[in-house]
């Protein structure tokens, strides 16, 4: 690297430092004196017991804790750069997550706001919001993932006849499996291949990035992450050309971007609606292959993990796949019509997501000044939702510690349970990671049977809780 350019990179990053020392400094906290909470150290505030908190066993979830058993369900921090009020409860829940009345704004940290851009639909508010939605949301819908199926079958079936006799970390199987889907879904990715192995490579190291700290330095996390981000659209910008040029055409997500929704080079309408710049199409793909990933691999290595544990849930479970095998007369595959008749696989996965709490907490940003729970709120504070404290309210979900599908027999109260989310920014990969779940566990319970090698409770240091040790395994075919 040239001198000037690493002077520039270490002028910029102090300057982050410096900036959030000047809010620290110039911001009153007197506007906070009537909500109860500290607000830590000087300048760094609570930063280093909120990181800290991140390896813990419970992970974020223990910091949360000890503040509330001690200030109560709301309260005040200052943690990375922020004053930030944390709150929880059905009513915060209904104000904060559903969109009414422009009150709040997403919030994603500095560096994950740097990573996806500024046009990606998670940073974009209002009308603009609606639109990046509307565009982006016709390939995630039950109907557009019909076409996928017979690969993500496949793809489910391919990577469990590796398992057999082995041992598997199937927090690293869950990523290959849902990074090809996703991989294939968008860019028609081969799931094998140089191509494959620089996409996903690139991604991880994207993904890995989001809970840096900020400092644009050679090295560090956030710096490898905006680098890998190049790349990656470097690589986009690749297929885009070829696309636009005729050398290569897909039935994919990309081409009907390109096809309907995407601005050519120098195009002159810039205010057209149903049109996307090239920029906007690099942004919202990387955002999809985030919310496409993360989440969904957690989820399904918390949902295997909690089957073992719980031996008669598991076999509950296996019951009903086993009687959509007995059912079928001609011996074919899984079906599309059959992955929509699970009802206690869907009760397994919303226990799943309610117990694990894979999202520990929705961040929000005040758009105006309001009132909650007798707490004054002033435009421009952070507010982040604890949905763990709301996932294990015994008041809500008695005996929250046990795992227990059957909670789902009935409805919930509106707000109570935010697995995927809720309101205008409810998760729009919500019908594509319970389809994933569904084939990729009737395959496994069908097939294995598996034991843990390690008990280990402690979460991986990421802004999405999974398991630290990758929840390593050993797996026997079921008798026959």
């Amino acid at each position: 690297m040239e001198p000037m350019n690493f002077v520039i990179i270490v002028l910029s990053s102090l300057l982050v430092l410096l900036a959030s020392i000047l809010v620290y400094l110039s911001r009153s906290p007197k506007a906070m004196e009537g909500i109860p909470g500290s607000l830590g150290w000087p300048i760094v505030g609570e930063s280093f017991s909120f990181i800290s908190h991140f390896s813990s066993p419970s992970g974020i979830c223990s910091f949360m804790i000890k503040r509330q058993q001690r200030f109560g369900k709301v309260f005040k921090t200052f943690v990375l750069g922020r004053f930030t009020i944390f709150m929880t409860g059905r009513e915060a829940s209904k104000i904060l997550l559903s969109g009414k009345d422009g009150l709040v704004s997403l919030n994603l940290f500095y560096t994950g706001q740097q990573v996806l851009g500024p046009t990606s639909l998670l940073q974009t508010t209002g009308e603009a919001h609606k639109r990046l939605r509307r565009l982006i949301a016709e390939p995630l819908s039950i109907d557009g993932l019909k076409k996928y199926f017979h690969f993500i079958n496949t793809q489910a079936i391919k990577t469990l006849d590796q398992w057999q006799g082995r041992k598997v970390l199937v927090l690293e199987e869950a990523s290959t499996f849902t990074l090809k889907v996703i991989g294939h879904m968008i860019m028609s990715l081969e799931p094998t291949g140089e191509e494959q192995e620089k996409f996903r490579a690139n991604f991880k190291i994207i993904s890995s990035s989001f809970a840096s700290l900020p400092f644009k330095i050679p090295g560090t996390a956030f710096h490898r992450g905006i680098k890998a981000r190049d790349r990656m659209y470097a690589m986009l910008d690749s297929i885009i050309s070829r696309r636009r040029s005729g050398e290569e055409f897909q039935q994919d997500f990309l081409e009907s971007l390109i096809m309907k929704h995407s601005k050519s080079v120098g195009e002159e309408d810039e205010n057209d609606d149903n049109k996307l710049t090239d920029r906007q199409l690099k942004d919202n793909i990387l955002t999809l292959l985030v919310a496409g990933h993360d989440t969904t691999t957690a989820a399904l290595t918390w949902l295997i993990k909690f089957l073992e544990e719980n031996p008669s849930v598991l076999e509950n479970l296996r019951e009903e796949h086993m009687q959509i095998i007995a059912n079928r007369k001609d011996g074919s595959d899984l079906t599309w019509c059959e992955v929509n008749s699970m009802p206690y696989t869907a009760k397994v996965i919303s226990e799943t997501l309610r117990r694990a709490t894979i999202l520990p907490w929705f961040s929000r940003k005040a758009a105006q000044d309001f009132e909650i729970d007798g707490y004054k709120i002033q435009k421009g504070w952070s507010i982040n939702l604890d949905v763990i404290s709301m996932h294990h309210d015994p008041q809500v979900f008695p005996d929250p510690e046990k795992f227990d599908p059957t909670r789902f027999d009935a409805p919930l109260k509106p707000f109570s349970f935010l697995g995927f989310g809720s309101g205008p920014r409810m998760c729009p990969g919500i019908h594509l990671a319970k389809l994933e779940i569904c084939v990729f566990i009737h395959h496994l319970v069908i097939r294995y049977k598996w034991k843990p090698l390690e008990k280990d409770e402690c979460v991986q240091p990421t802004l999405v809780r999974m398991p630290k040790n990758k929840y390593p395994i050993t797996v026997e075919a079921l008798e026959k």
